[in-house]
């Protein structure tokens, strides 16, 4: 058992959910690779609370993870679609059942309440987390209407838009959305067509 905190390994964490968040370890390079990426991940996501106890990292636990992170892949793609995955929504039902880390509170230094666990959490309480949280958004309709692909060439991941008038159109303004405009700039150049009047592009410059 680690009773120090884990340093965040450098995750995205800008889908407005940890299970959408989870989508993008695996985009567009695994990012799970080792134990010790599963708990950085979970730290950063919020998951687990760094002050900890937090659990030793086992080899086998990346595989666990990615197993539940292409279920719930899925069960979000197929609610997007108005489709059914009764596999993967058997499988995470299956998966929520473990009870998830205790949380406790400690007293800090200067007398305020911070966040801490009861105890190591096991991999059965990560993973239910993960499953609790898809299982949870996903039946929640404001939640769910709130769900969009990223408009990125080439890029698969989903996203929460809790943007001012949900026109928010990229999973990241700094990845997918530099990207197209790097590539509209260059299209630009090429014709030598003039620069989009700055009104015209408010909606795909909005801060992801």
């Amino acid at each position: 058992m680690s009773l120090l905190p884990v340093a965040p390994a450098p995750f995205r964490y800008d889908a407005g959910r940890p299970c959408l968040d989870l989508l993008a370890t695996g985009h567009p390079v695994e990012r799970l690779v080792t134990g010790e990426d599963v708990v950085g991940w979970c730290v950063g996501a919020g998951l687990l609370p760094a002050r900890g106890p937090l659990p030793q990292p086992q080899p086998h636990w990346p595989a666990a993870v990615r197993e539940v992170r292409g279920h719930l892949g899925r069960l979000v793609g197929a609610s997007l679609g108005g489709r059914g995955a009764p596999r993967s929504l058997d499988r995470l039902n299956a998966i929520a059942l473990a009870a998830p880390p205790v949380p406790q509170a400690a007293r800090a230094h200067d007398g305020r309440l911070v966040a801490g666990l009861h105890s190591a959490p096991t991999l059965s309480a990560l993973l239910s987390l993960l499953a609790r949280d898809t299982l949870t958004l996903l039946t929640d309709p404001a939640r769910t209407a709130l769900l969009r692909r990223c408009e990125g060439e080439g890029c698969p991941l989903i996203y929460l838009d809790a943007s001012r008038g949900q026109r928010r159109r990229w999973c990241s303004s700094e990845v997918c959305g530099n990207r197209e405009r790097v590539a509209r700039h260059r299209r630009r150049t090429a014709t030598g067509a003039p620069p989009p009047h700055p009104r015209s592009s408010i909606a795909g410059g909005a801060k992801n």
